[in-house]
């Protein structure tokens, strides 16, 4: 695969901090729970979007709202729960 990005630096400057860090993956991980939820309570409402919904479609948003929000409440909680070192005590 050819790479498509500008070879030169009056352009672009290279830079090897294209990858994503450790630290930056690591936060992606943490989030990706609610991540999926959200993508799940799209998915549902663009079902939607071109016809009534029907019973099934409601209960199936509602269903995903509530995942949305267990996601958040525990993303919430994990933060709070933890420690970075450099915090105050």
């Amino acid at each position: 695969m050819k790479s498509i990005v500008a070879l030169q630096d009056l352009v672009t400057p290279w830079s090897d901090g294209l990858e994503p860090s450790d630290a930056e993956l690591d936060a992606i991980e943490v989030e990706l729970p609610l991540i999926l939820a959200e993508r799940d309570l799209l998915d549902a409402e663009i079902i939607t979007l071109d016809r009534t919904p029907t019973e099934v479609d409601e209960r199936r948003i509602r269903r995903a709202r509530n995942r949305v929000l267990a996601a958040r409440r525990d993303l919430a909680n994990r933060v709070v729960g933890t420690t970075v070192s450099g915090d105050a005590a």
